[in-house]
């Protein structure tokens, strides 16, 4: 899955794509690249992040998912916590909606979800984007992670999400310390993956890398971490991970799973 973000302030390519022309170019270059599925966000969920107003973000989501539609059939993933956005993306050609709040944004996301009957990424997230870093609390990261997530599918199901429409994230970075929650997350994602659904893992160039790191580490600079991660997810059983730099994740996976064919 590669990040799409048509957004003036994503932590690592907040601006880049905000242009439309710019935006449909840079889709068109992860499709070369390997992806498999473009998430396209109009709201940025990064730490301290404001809301975007329902209009200002379909505005933003709708003309690039209609113009990767007409050219390309690669599945197109929104990434949003609004029903409305969601409905209205699923209409120019979307087919799953990633949201980071599992459905619990709006009164109306779990119907809206069962109505669309669209795949739906259920993450989580402690407290909301512009608080969540601010103290996040755990008596027992992955078990709080993997209840939650089991408890949010269980929702969506009881709504008319059918089952196999619905995938987990536990989230890395929302809601997390950068050392204390991540990387035990990182280490137990198979307790995520015993679920039984399919898992999406999102941590490209994410905070927790620089601080393993030393600190200090810029989203540019975070490649190898990037991939160090997201082959541990491979390794655990997740089913997808959501990449920023496309190319070199799909070689990192692509030989990774020679050599364990090889066995």
């Amino acid at each position: 899955m590669a990040v799409t973000n048509v957004t003036p302030d994503s932590f690592s390519d907040g601006g880049r794509f905000l242009d439309p022309e710019r935006a449909l170019a840079h889709a068109r270059g992860l499709i070369a690249d390997g992806a498999d599925i473009l998430d396209v966000g109009g709201e940025s969920t990064r730490p301290g992040a404001g809301p975007v107003d329902v209009g200002e973000e379909i505005a933003r989501v709708v003309p690039l998912i209609r113009a990767i539609r007409a050219e390309s059939e690669v599945a197109v993933s929104v990434d949003t916590m609004k029903p409305a956005v969601a409905r209205a993306a699923v209409a120019a050609g979307a087919t799953m909606w990633n949201d980071v709040s599992a459905l619990r944004h709006a009164p109306d996301s779990l119907e809206a979800a069962a109505e669309l009957g669209c795949e739906v990424v259920l993450m989580h997230m402690q407290g909301e984007p512009r608080t969540m870093q601010a103290e996040p609390r755990y008596v027992d990261v992955v078990a709080e992670v993997a209840d939650f997530l089991a408890a949010r599918a269980e929702a969506a199901m009881a709504a008319g999400v059918g089952r196999d429409r619905i995938w987990l994230d536990p989230g890395i970075g929302f809601g997390k310390h950068l050392m204390a929650h991540n990387l035990p997350l990182l280490a137990h994602l198979d307790r995520i993956v015993a679920l039984g659904f399919p898992v999406l893992l999102g941590v490209s160039r994410k905070s927790f890398i620089s601080a393993v790191d030393g600190g200090g580490r810029p989203p540019s600079e975070r490649l190898g971490g990037s991939i160090a991660a997201a082959l541990a997810g491979a390794a655990a059983g997740v089913a997808a991970v959501r990449v920023h730099d496309v190319r070199e994740t799909a070689q990192a996976l692509r030989v990774w799973n020679a050599i364990a064919a090889a066995r």
